[in-house]
């Protein structure tokens, strides 16, 4: 079943991990997507594997003139009804050995950067008449752990100018809502240093669901948002997370 046949998507970040997982299930849902991120060689990589409903652009999601850009490529492939706000960055550090200059640099992805992009369809999909933002956040955009002062903050902000965005654009029929991934196996969640075996091992075996997540499980999480099944969800967060958010089984316990 195609649930995304006519529809234009931009991805950020779509070059690897979450953000490529989406590429590739929106497009086997019949969408055109645009790639965009600035791994130009494995974003371009991606764009020639998957054919003509992908374009690849080099973006910096902090630069106006990059979502500039993106936006004039994906309505050359049509009217843009879908923008997943995926690009970000990680940092664990402590809050004292946080210089603003680390803190701005966070912010300017992980914020700065969903906001940009917020603004830069908002004209766009007024125009097609429907639209669908998803911004990826956090889990740590609901709760947080020590080392993650700028991510978590950045996160939670994400969340917040989610629902101000939804309030806002809900009029012209944009819906606006954000995906909270746990740990997900990219290289952001461990993917480069440890095998998902030795990361369910050592992290999650006490999880509710007792593994690491995979990227498409986060994807198909948009693809619902991105797709006219979730015409009346705006505003909310949809967490994909093993059950973290819930708690964990404690040894000991009952049923643990």
């Amino acid at each position: 079943m195609s649930r995304l046949e006519g529809k234009v998507a931009i991805v950020t970040g779509g070059a690897n991990g979450m953000g490529q997982a989406t590429v590739r299930l929106f497009i086997e849902h019949g969408a055109k997507v645009v790639i965009g991120d600035v791994q130009e060689e494995a974003g371009q990589a991606l764009a020639d594997k998957l054919g003509d409903n992908a374009v690849f652009a080099r973006q910096d999601v902090s630069s106006e003139s990059d979502w500039q850009q993106v936006v004039a490529k994906a309505q050359e492939l049509g009217p843009l009804n879908v923008l997943v706000n995926n690009a970000a960055i990680v940092m664990m550090k402590s809050i004292v050995d946080t210089t603003p200059e680390d803190y701005l640099r966070v912010v300017n992805i992980n914020q700065l950067g969903t906001f940009m992009g917020i603004r830069s369809v908002i004209e766009p999909m007024k125009a097609a008449g429907v639209g669908s933002i998803i911004n990826v956040s956090s889990i740590d955009g609901l709760h947080s752990s020590a080392g993650l002062a700028a991510y978590s903050s950045s996160k939670w902000a994400v969340r917040g100018l989610t629902k101000s965005a939804a309030i806002e654009l809900g009029q012209y029929g944009i819906r606006v809502n954000s995906v909270h991934p746990g740990g997900i196996y990219t290289s952001m969640g461990g993917a480069d240093f440890s095998s998902a075996e030795d990361l369910n091992k050592s992290m999650y075996a006490d999880f509710p669901i007792p593994r690491v997540g995979q990227p498409e499980e986060v994807a198909y999480v948009s693809l619902f948002l991105a797709s006219d099944e979730a015409s009346y969800s705006t505003g909310s967060e949809f967490v994909a997370d093993g059950g973290w958010f819930a708690g964990m089984r404690r040894p000991g316990m009952p049923c643990s």
